[in-house]
């Protein structure tokens, strides 16, 4: 069986129906709950370096701490913004689905499917009824 690793939050719909999408392909995942798991910061390079992202590009910008950190400020290095999503594991936009093929960010959700050998080969309904069409 394929191995996937999903870096999940349960209370986000988004990773919700990552993780549902992965099962309905027959999948079983291992479940990172990162926030209370969180990725050091090796590991967090990795994924960027593996989704082709930069540290601005993954951290979440409606968080109440990213403004209160004023993690806007564009003179801020990457450095700097991973140390944030260190300390505040939360700045990490999610889901992130990571497999054999390399690893990728779930928004919109159908970006995972890119990483995956296997293929979606139903219909997948989302929790608000949208369909993903194989």
């Amino acid at each position: 069986m394929e191995k996937v690793t999903i870096y999940h939050n349960p209370k986000c719909s988004s990773s919700r129906n990552t993780l549902a999408l992965l099962k309905h392909l027959g999948l079983e995942p291992e479940v990172v709950l990162y926030l209370q798991t969180p990725p050091n910061e090796t590991e967090l390079r990795t994924l960027l370096a593996q989704m082709q992202l930069s540290p601005r590009k993954l951290i979440r910008t409606n968080e109440t701490v990213y403004k209160e950190l004023n993690l806007e400020n564009p003179n801020l290095t990457d450095d700097e913004l991973i140390n944030a999503m260190i300390e505040h594991p939360i700045l990490i936009n999610r889901p992130i689905v990571v497999s054999e093929q390399g690893a990728a960010l779930g928004r919109p959700i159908e970006a995972v499917l890119s990483i995956l050998n296997t293929p979606l080969t139903e219909p997948f309904v989302k929790e608000n009824g949208d369909v993903i069409a194989p």
